[in-house]
């Protein structure tokens, strides 16, 4: 029993392209009225997100679709099932669960998931700005910084999977009315090839030239990421990120926690990249002096986006592992 334990861990360890890309049997439909009673809240640039009810089991769910003028894009939908099915298999309380994935009546795909309440990072942030007295004290330093955690948990589960997020911003930050946190969206995920060799260093030089060409490259290789998040190897077109890169995204999320303010500034995207990529930015403390930023928070923050990925922290593990540490201390006082 044991022996079975633990080959069925290593066969689910890393997440695969060959698992998140491939099309749905063409029989898989769902019956015209397990899903009813739609109503959109959401439109993105891509996809539609309703609320809808689930017949099946009575209960309200969040329904994710391609909007019209896309479902006839192979690309898209290739990119749509992998986030469906990378949200789907990294099974973590700070990850979305999904619960169906198929065809509607007109051979559309959807898949639907759990219908979030509460508030994003980004929600959080503004009502902070404009002074809002409930939302300043529900949340307190202390509570975004355990938010931030546990952000950080879900994407340490998915750098243990061979998952990249490569879009973390406040606005996939997810919290809810009970305290959940979520980190969402994980549609511009990198997951390799099960058979993928080392890349040599002229390969990857090769590879990187050629990334905008490149049809298996996700929206983010493409800077289609939201520039103000993006590490300098996004912005600079690296081709096979990592977790480091993840890191950075981490820091600008935790230097908007201290400021309230983006960490990066520019009148025009081509203004931000170029920021990124000098690392021209403010220390948190430089920025907003009158909100008294913790000094080993902002050392924290300063290392996760070092320009060199090799100065930021290695792991996201190491990374939780110091807020905590500033977290303890300062309850301790």
């Amino acid at each position: 029993m044991e022996e079975e334990s633990k080959e069925l861990i290593s066969l689910t360890k890393k997440l695969f392209i060959e698992e998140t890309d491939h099309e749905l049997p063409e029989h898989v439909r769902t019956r015209d009225m397990r899903y009813t009673d739609f109503k959109v809240f959401a439109r993105g640039g891509v996809c539609m997100i309703q609320s809808c009810k689930d017949n099946y089991l009575g209960r309200i769910v969040c329904h994710k679709s391609l909007r019209k003028e896309f479902v006839d894009s192979k690309e898209e939908r290739v990119r749509f099932l992998r986030e469906a099915r990378v949200t789907a298999m990294l099974q973590h309380p700070n990850t979305i669960p999904v619960y169906d994935i198929s065809r509607d009546n007109r051979g559309r795909y959807f898949f639907t998931m759990k219908l979030l309440h509460g508030h994003t990072l980004h929600g959080i942030f503004e009502k902070l700005k404009e002074s809002d007295a409930e939302i300043a004290h529900e949340f307190k330093l202390n509570r975004l910084l355990g938010a931030f955690i546990q952000v950080a948990n879900a994407l340490d589960y998915a750098h243990e999977h061979g998952v990249i997020h490569r879009d973390i911003k406040p606005m996939n930050v997810a919290i809810g009315r009970y305290g959940e946190v979520h980190l969402i969206d994980w549609g511009l995920a990198q997951v390799g090839h099960k058979n993928d060799p080392p890349m040599t260093e002229q390969e990857m030089k090769a590879a990187t030239m050629n990334a905008p060409t490149d049809f298996r490259l996700t929206r983010a290789g493409q800077l289609n990421a939201t520039p103000l998040y993006m590490s300098p190897e996004q912005v600079n077109r690296v081709l096979n990120l990592d977790a480091r890169s993840d890191i950075y995204s981490l820091g600008t999320v935790l230097y908007e926690i201290l400021t309230l303010e983006n960490m990066i500034e520019g009148k025009t995207v081509q203004e931000v990249m170029d920021n990124i990529s000098h690392g021209r930015f403010k220390a948190p403390s430089e920025r907003t002096p009158d909100r008294k930023v913790p000094r080993e928070l902002e050392e924290i923050c300063l290392k996760c986006v070092e320009s060199n990925p090799d100065n930021r922290y290695q792991t996201v593990s190491d990374l939780i592992d110091d807020i905590r540490q500033f977290r303890e201390a300062s309850l301790e006082h």
